[in-house]
């Protein structure tokens, strides 16, 4: 069974360069999305890494970043040609 949860990752970056560095930071680990909001799967040790990062990368008074837990209870909804997000074996980080 995989340790990794799934969460929701959100941010509001106002300085492009920050922006991309943020989107690259965030899509290592998504599976899924759209513009600055992505579903992620992550271990505790990514979880601290993300913050940790996300706390470097960010200007506190300009940016924000959430990043919320998801109940694992609660069945996906998807509309359209939307898919719901799973855990796959592996991500590449590249």
């Amino acid at each position: 069974m995989s340790r990794r949860k799934l969460y929701l990752a959100a941010y509001d970056v106002r300085q492009p360069r920050r922006l991309r560095a943020a989107l690259k930071r965030v899509r290592a680990h998504a599976t899924g999305g759209q513009k600055s909001v992505h579903e992620v799967y992550l271990t505790p040790g990514e979880h601290r890494e993300l913050l940790h990062d996300m706390s470097l990368l960010l200007e506190e008074n300009e940016d924000r970043f959430l990043l919320l837990r998801l109940d694992p209870r609660q069945e996906p909804l998807v509309y359209g040609k939307a898919t719901p997000p799973h855990d796959p074996a592996f991500f590449y980080g590249g």
